[in-house]
């Protein structure tokens, strides 16, 4: 029985030492991390991390590592110790082709390792502090970036998986420098004092819209658009509540079109959210887990030069590690100015690593949106001042981005706006679809698609080439390159559109189609006067220079609409109708005059004409001549009709006549639009034996803005009123058959309109016109 119970000690005496063993090593393992040196390691960390990620890495500060107790941990493993990793003043390095010599800086880095979960292969670290991080990142023209990094390939999977928790950092600063995008900026990154839930920073963003789109549009204007935007979102919550009261499905196909109803219903709630005080990202938040769940934890200002343009502007960032969570929208805010142009957005980023998706409310203002395409990429027309609020929807794939602007209203100039449109990047080049609407269209907002605005609004939005004070015609170059980098296909309706109470344009309806660098406005038809103006236009912007083709049809424009304000014109039976048919080459509307080629001919049957309607009209030359002829009586005309020929931007009047109660009064001669001058005599022939005033031809000659209007006396002009006088006996003949007058009653010019047959037409543009 002694030997087992010498065994048995033997047995206990080894644990023991064993045990004593374990303990002294772990001793002398602690007092060697404690007291040991770790800056003499740093060489060899160093290196390694350098080999790592194929940069130059150095640690030129101390190297430090310290044991804690873990904060939050209970029970036993509250008693296992973490070791805490420090380092100060990191540097990585640049690729030799940059500017600068460093890619990244920072002034300390320090993080907690778990201990327990190493015995399994897994590095847990709660957190990652970074203090003061400069990074520096350069593209050049020719694709090489900075931050590419050349990452060893690996032979297999890793058996060690990195699980971080928390990323801080303090005062970060981000300086890049982009040769492709022409972009040189500086942004400096800090955390927040308290995380910002997103509802609060919804309303500081709202009321830092209103503030600017008042510096915009002015303070009348932004109270016009707070109040359509309050009207579209109670539109859309009436019909979110029609949707959601609608009776519930028995079955089958039915119970398909309830949950439909309902999907219809949270996704309008979801867009009215979008109004003063709400989340444009309310229905993406509330499938997440509620939008009051999203706060915001760091914020960003930056400055520089983007695109030849200054930029500036501040926001707000969730957590850093927030953006590695799929199923959690990431918070974001921005409000940037670029130029004259000013972006601002709060919402969410789904799936941020991926770049799923995109909800968020967007506001736009600016001098001119034509200035987004140095910006964004997108082609719109020259505009006034404007500033629109909206929500925008993307979903983010390679190659194939789609970005909607939904339900968006905005103010341009004095008109109002509201619709939507997408965006999608495909090839060869990105497209434009949508529709939009004006309740009402101020026309003067018109004037800078076609470069017709002053030279002091040409200059507030950034135009440099400005209308000579002796051209009437606007010589503002179209942007025609951009017209190939993009396609569209959007419709437009102006339900109303003003100019001054005395011309009733009442609307406009056209189709806009851009594709291959051709924009046609395929049709461009306006309500005016009770009748309509209907054309449609051609422009080739692929070719060099501009290639163009017209057709306008003017029909049943009552005269006494088109001066409601006069009551000498309210007796007025008679209709201005007309065709033409035109073709150009040239890169501004002055140049497309300058070449113009076609036919135009117009028809006026009973009606009155006076100064003042000339006058109020804004007929420079015509009211001159009125004056000369009739002085400053009401004439009623029985008919007016002209047959104009272009070749080459002068038109040739072939056919003239107006047939007043008093007299015959026909015109010849040409109007070069190509100098804007005018050589033409008008001569007036007295009916009978009826007294009028002025039996000698007029001559008018000089130009556009400075007309010549005179008295010709010499015998060759006598002779040749008298001849022009008595060939108006039918001077019809050659006129396009044009509509006859609605009201179907006999004129003295019915008989005249039956004998008009041949259409108005046009040889392709660049072509040289038959003679």
């Amino acid at each position: 029985m002694t030997q087992p119970a010498t065994v048995g000690r033997t047995v206990g005496k080894i644990l023991a030492w064993i045990v004593v063993v374990l303990l002294v090593l772990c001793a002398a393992l602690a007092i060697f991390v404690v007291t040991f040196d770790w800056n003499r390691a740093r060489p060899w960390v160093d290196d390694k991390v350098s080999q790592a990620i194929g940069r130059p890495f150095a640690i030129n500060g101390d190297l430090r590592v310290g044991w804690q107790h873990p904060a939050g941990e209970q029970g036993w493993r509250a008693w296992v110790p973490w070791p805490r990793f420090s380092a100060y003043d990191i540097t990585i390095g640049n690729p030799p082709w940059t500017h600068s010599m460093t890619f990244a800086r920072l002034d300390e880095i320090s993080f907690d390792v778990e201990v327990l979960p190493l015995l399994a292969h897994v590095i847990a670290i709660p957190s990652i502090d970074l203090v003061n991080p400069s990074i520096d990142l350069e593209r050049l023209k020719d694709g090489r970036a900075n931050w590419t990094f050349n990452l060893p390939k690996s032979n297999g999977p890793s058996r060690w998986t990195l699980r971080l928790a928390d990323l801080s950092l303090a005062k970060a600063h981000i300086a890049l420098s982009d040769e492709i995008e022409q972009a040189d900026f500086h942004i400096d990154v800090d955390t927040l004092g308290q995380p910002l839930p997103i509802g609060e920073v919804m309303k500081q963003q709202e009321t830092a819209s209103r503030g600017s789109a008042e510096h915009v549009i002015g303070k009348r204007g932004e109270q016009r658009l707070e109040a359509q935007v309050k009207t579209a979102s109670g539109a859309q919550a009436a019909s979110a509540e029609i949707a959601a009261s609608s009776p519930a499905p028995s079955s089958g196909a039915s119970a398909a079109s309830a949950s439909s109803a309902a999907s219809a219903s949270s996704q309008a709630q979801g867009s009215s959210a979008a109004s003063p005080g709400a989340s444009a990202s309310a229905a993406s938040s509330a499938s997440a887990g509620g939008r009051s769940s999203l706060v915001y934890s760091l914020a960003w200002q930056a400055k520089g030069r983007y695109r030849k343009a200054d930029i500036s502007g501040t926001g707000k960032l969730g957590g850093i590690l927030a953006l590695r969570d799929a199923s959690r929208p990431f918070p974001m805010q921005a409000d940037v100015k670029i130029g004259d142009t000013r972006i601002a957005l709060v919402g969410t980023l789904t799936d941020p690593m991926h770049l799923s998706s995109l909800d968020l409310r967007l506001w736009l203002q600016g001098e001119d949106l034509s200035h987004l395409y140095s910006i964004l990429g997108v082609t719109l027309p020259q505009t006034p001042p404007y500033a629109t609020d909206g929500h925008l929807i993307g979903h983010l794939q390679t190659g194939a981005s789609v970005f909607t602007y939904k339900d968006f209203t905005g103010r341009v100039g004095g008109s109002d706006l509201e619709g939507t449109l997408t965006y999608q990047t495909r090839q060869p080049r990105p497209s434009l679809t949508g529709h939009v609407s004006s309740n009402l269209l101020q026309f003067s907002d018109l004037a800078p698609v076609i470069g017709a605005d002053s030279n002091a609004n040409k200059a507030k939005r950034g135009e440099t080439v400005k209308q000579p004070a002796d051209r009437a015609l606007p010589v503002e170059p179209f942007h025609t390159d951009r017209w190939k980098a993009m396609d569209a296909d959007v419709t437009f309706k102006g339900r109303r559109i003003v100019k001054n109470p005395a011309l009733p344009i009442t609307d406009v309806d056209t189709h806009v189609i851009l594709k291959d660098g051709v924009l046609s406005f395929d049709p461009l038809n306006f309500g005016v006067a009770g009748g309509t103006l209907s054309s449609n236009f051609y422009l080739d912007g692929s070719k060099a220079p501009l290639q163009a083709r017209m057709k306008l049809a003017a029909r049943h424009l009552k005269l006494k609409q088109l001066f409601p304000t006069q009551k000498t014109m309210q007796s007025a039976l008679g209709e201005v109708n007309g065709d033409a048919s035109l073709s150009a080459t040239g890169n501004s509307p002055a140049a497309l005059a300058g070449t113009l080629n076609g036919e135009a001919k117009v028809l006026i049957t009973q009606g009155k004409v006076s100064l003042f309607i000339m006058e109020a009209a804004g007929l420079n030359v015509a009211n001159v001549v009125y004056e000369k002829l009739f002085g400053t009586r009401d004439i009623d005309i029985n008919c007016m009709a002209a047959d104009f020929a272009a070749t080459d931007g002068v038109l040739d009047t072939r056919t003239f006549a107006l047939d007043t109660t008093d007299a015959l009064i026909g015109m010849d001669g040409k109007i070069n639009l190509r100098d804007e001058t005018m050589d033409l005599t008008i001569h007036p022939h007295t009916k009978g034996f009826r007294i009028f005033t002025l039996r000698s031809p007029l001559y008018v000659k000089g130009t556009f803005k400075h007309p010549d209007v005179g008295v010709s006396k010499t015998a060759i002009a006598l002779r040749a009123g008298a001849a022009i006088g008595l060939g108006l006996i039918n001077p019809f003949a050659a006129l396009i058959p044009l509509i006859a007058p609605s009201n179907e009653k006999v004129t003295p010019c019915s008989s005249l309109i039956g004998q008009m047959r041949t259409a108005p037409h046009a040889p392709p543009p660049a072509a040289h016109p038959a003679h």
